[in-house]
């Protein structure tokens, strides 16, 4: 586990602390890499990278329509949904 020292400095009405480049290589986390703090006790945080949101074009590449495709519920209407006295027209059947 590699230990250093960090100074909390005073940034605007905030505080920040800055991670040097090898602190931040050992870590694997870049600049833009979200990062969440846990108090575990005083005086002790814990960092923490965590997963981005995936971007909706991580989504599309991710969408399989084998397996993502389709109807999700495909049987019959079954009450008083919207649209069932339609249903034959759509190919659906009581």
């Amino acid at each position: 586990m590699k230990t250093t020292a960090i100074t909390i400095s005073a940034w605007g009405n905030s505080h920040g602390i800055r991670l040097s480049r090898e602190l931040m290589q050992s870590l694997g986390i870049t600049p833009d890499t979200a990062l969440q703090a846990t108090v575990l006790a005083k005086g002790c945080l814990e960092l923490r990278a965590v997963n981005p949101r995936p971007s909706l074009k991580d989504k599309l590449a991710a969408f399989d329509p084998q397996v993502h495709g389709g109807e999700v519920m495909q049987d019959a209407p079954q009450g008083s949904e919207f649209g069932a006295e339609f249903g034959a027209e759509f190919g659906a059947t009581p």
